[in-house]
């Protein structure tokens, strides 16, 4: 069976992921509540639903062999805002997603978590993907059902948009001449370019995978202020950057990890794109001269 149906494929990741699925040779189901502005082919099947909706969940994945999962409330300020509506779409939506799973016979169900899942920082939005995480491991106890569970680190690059931290500083410099940061400085990041994530996120259909919670981050972490620095070189932009009070709750500074008992594996793919190269194609996608 070569048919994969990708939930929330019309998102950042999730148009990214449906594109090395369908360069991969699968035929992929895009599932999601607004049209796909990425369609890159006709082996690309689009299907408007909402992931609330059992029934359209369950005829858009018939005939699957997997399923990956990228419907989410993912801004941790607007989850914050909003408990409900990110414990129905986070939890709920993933409780019909492995629903699916189990009546059409689905053999792995590919998760999209977070890093943040056993911080003591990332709000209700941390909250929803560790019960999300949970039941998926209770499914596959009291039903057999092979799963994946990724935990991704801090994704940039094209298609992104204001929910994403990278995004807002580039389109401020590139707009305002000016390089801000919300936050603290010394903040550390493992940048993760969109591309190397998906990439990574089609290797997760390997059976090396099942069962496995897998983080995905990039390749060593960096210094918010040193990224800044060669944002600004790049621009050709003064080098000091404007420092906001931080007032976005929830964000680590330095490590997700504060505390850590669901151990995972950390995935490093063999090739990666350089950070500063990741950049120009960020600046490049938002139209930057």
């Amino acid at each position: 069976m070569t048919k994969v149906c990708v939930i929330g494929g019309s998102g950042f990741l999730g148009s990214h992921v449906s594109d090395e699925l369908t360069k991969a040779g699968f035929e992929v189901i895009i599932f999601d509540s607004s049209p796909s502005p990425w369609q890159i082919s006709e082996k690309q099947n689009m299907i408007i639903g909402d992931i609330l909706d059992f029934n359209s969940v369950l005829e858009a994945t018939r005939d699957c062999f997997a399923i990956y999962n990228f419907a989410a409330i993912s801004d941790l300020e607007v989850a914050i805002e909003n408990p409900v509506d990110t414990a129905k779409i986070n939890i709920l939506g993933n409780i019909h997603a492995l629903e699916a799973c189990l009546k059409n016979n689905i053999s792995r169900y590919i998760f999209a978590s977070s890093v943040y899942v056993n911080s003591r920082e990332g709000g209700f939005y941390k909250c929803s993907k560790k019960s999300a995480e949970d039941y998926i491991c209770e499914y596959k106890k009291k039903y057999g059902l092979d799963y994946t569970i990724i935990r991704y680190g801090s994704l940039y690059g094209p298609r992104s948009n204001i929910h994403n931290g990278l995004w807002r500083i580039v389109t401020n410099a590139i707009t305002n001449k000016t390089i801000q940061y919300q936050g603290d400085p010394d903040a550390m990041r493992e940048y993760i370019h969109v591309q190397d994530a998906a990439r990574a996120s089609v290797d997760m259909l390997k059976q090396d995978f099942a069962n496995e919670k897998i983080t995905l981050t990039g390749q060593e972490a960096i210094k918010v202020d040193d990224l800044l620095k060669m944002l600004a070189e790049i621009l050709g932009l003064p080098q000091q950057a404007t420092y906001l009070r931080n007032t976005r709750e929830g964000h680590y500074v330095r490590t997700p990890y504060a505390y850590e008992p669901s151990i995972s594996k950390k995935y490093i793919p063999d090739l990666h794109i350089d950070l500063g190269q990741g950049l120009l194609d960020l600046i490049q996608s938002l139209g930057a001269k």
